[in-house]
C-alpha cells in the first residue's frame, strides 16, 4: 500500500474508533430502557448520530493528542457516558449490570463482524484469506477493518476491568453481598486517578494483553496484528 496521508490515517482509524464508542454508548441506554430507565432515551442517547455522544476532551482533544504524539500508531478515546438512572429499575444492581454489560458485550460483536467483513474483502482481493489475515493492513480500506477488530477488543476488555467506573465494577458491585459492595464502591471517586498511574507505571497494559492477544490472535489470526 502507498503511503497514506494524515488526513487517510486519521480517517482509518477515527471511523471505527467512533462506531465503537457509540455503539457502546447506545448499547448502555438501550439495554437500560428494556429494563425500565428511560433516562437515555428521553435525553434523546438512543441515536447512532455521533453528535450527542461526543465528549470535547475524550471524543476529540485525546484521540487527536494520541495520535500526533505516537506518529499515527495509536487512536484511542471515550464518548460522553449515557445516563442512567439505576433507581428506575426493578433491580437496581442487576438493572446496572446488564445496562453495563451491554457496552463491552456490542463491542465484542462489532470485533466479529469487522473481522468478518475484513475476510470477505480480502477474498476479494486475494480470492483467499490466508491464516494469519497477513496483509489486512494492505489497502485503506483493509486497514480500516483491521483497526475495527483492534479498537473495540481493546475497548471492550479496558471496560470490563472491574475499577470504578468501568462497566466491570457495575458486574462486581451486583455479585458482592451489601457490605462488600459498598466498601468497594468507595474507591469509585479515585478510580480514573487509579487507571491513570496503571497507565503510566505500564501495569494496565500488562493486565490487558494477555487477554487482547488471544482474542486477536482469534480473530485476526497469529501474528496477524
Amino acid at each position: 500500500m502507498d503511503e497514506l496521508t494524515t488526513i487517510q490515517k486519521i480517517a482509518v482509524m477515527a471511523l471505527p474508533l467512533i462506531f465503537a464508542i457509540v455503539f457502546h454508548e447506545v448499547a448502555h441506554g438501550w439495554v437500560a430502557n428494556r429494563l425500565g430507565d428511560p433516562t437515555a432515551r428521553d435525553l434523546g442517547r438512543l441515536t447512532l448520530n455521533p453528535i450527542p455522544h461526543i465528549d470535547l476532551f475524550g471524543t476529540i482533544i485525546m484521540p487527536l493528542m494520541l495520535f500526533l504524539l505516537t506518529d499515527g500508531r495509536m487512536l484511542f478515546g471515550y464518548a460522553k457516558p449515557v445516563p442512567i438512572n439505576p433507581n428506575n429499575f426493578k433491580d437496581p444492581k442487576k438493572g446496572m449490570a446488564l445496562s453495563s454489560m451491554a457496552g463491552p458485550g456490542v463491542n465484542v460483536a462489532m470485533a466479529v463482524v469487522f473481522s468478518f467483513l475484513l475476510r470477505v474483502v480480502m477474498v476479494g482481493l486475494e480470492g483467499n484469506v490466508p491464516e494469519p489475515v497477513w496483509g489486512w493492513f494492505a489497502t485503506p480500506v483493509t486497514l480500516m477493518l483491521g483497526y475495527g477488530v483492534i479498537i473495540n477488543v481493546v475497548l471492550a476488555v479496558l471496560n470490563l476491568i472491574p475499577i470504578p467506573p468501568l462497566d466491570g465494577s457495575r458486574i462486581v458491585y451486583w455479585v458482592l453481598p451489601p457490605k462488600p459492595a459498598a466498601a468497594y464502591y468507595r474507591i469509585e471517586p479515585y478510580g480514573t486517578l487509579i487507571l491513570m498511574m496503571l497507565i503510566m507505571f505500564g501495569v494496565l497494559g500488562r493486565i490487558m494483553m494477555p487477554i487482547i492477544r488471544p482474542l486477536l490472535g482469534l480473530l485476526l489470526g497469529d501474528g496477524g496484528f
